[in-house]
C-alpha cells in the first residue's frame, strides 16, 4: 500500500500528468495533417470579417477616475457611517457637525479634482 500512496502525492502525480499530457500531445501531432502556411490561413479573421489592427478601446483611464470616485465616497460613507460607534460623538471632536461638514466638502473636493482631471 505504501507504493500506492508514494504514487499519488502531489509532486509525483503531477510529474505522472505531465507525461500523459505529453504522450497525448505527441499522439495528436502523429494524427494531423501537415499544415501549409498561406497567407489566408495566418491572417486575423473574426466572424467572417477581416479582423481590425487598430486599438478598439481608448484605454481605462475613464474607468479609473470614476472607479476612484466610488472608492473614495464608499470609503467616506462607511467612516461616517460607523463614526458614531466608537465612543458616540467624543470621537469626532468638540463640535460633531463641524468635522462631518469639513469631510464631506474634502469629498466634496475630490469629486470635483476627479471629474476635472
Amino acid at each position: 500500500m505504501s507504493e500506492i500512496n508514494f504514487i499519488l502525492t502531489p509532486p509525483i502525480a503531477i510529474l505522472v500528468y505531465i507525461g500523459l499530457v505529453a504522450l497525448l500531445y505527441a499522439f495528436g501531432r502523429l494524427l494531423a495533417p501537415a499544415s501549409r502556411a498561406t497567407p489566408a490561413g495566418t491572417s486575423l479573421y473574426a466572424g467572417g470579417e477581416v479582423a481590425a489592427t487598430h486599438k478598439a478601446a481608448p484605454g481605462y483611464r475613464r474607468f479609473f477616475v470614476v472607479a476612484l470616485f466610488f472608492a473614495v465616497f464608499h470609503l467616506g460613507a462607511l467612516m461616517l457611517a460607523t463614526a458614531g460607534l466608537v465612543g458616540g460623538a467624543a470621537m469626532l471632536g468638540p463640535a460633531p457637525g463641524t468635522a462631518v461638514l469639513l469631510y464631506v466638502g474634502g469629498l466634496a473636493l475630490t469629486l470635483v479634482i476627479l471629474l476635472l482631471s
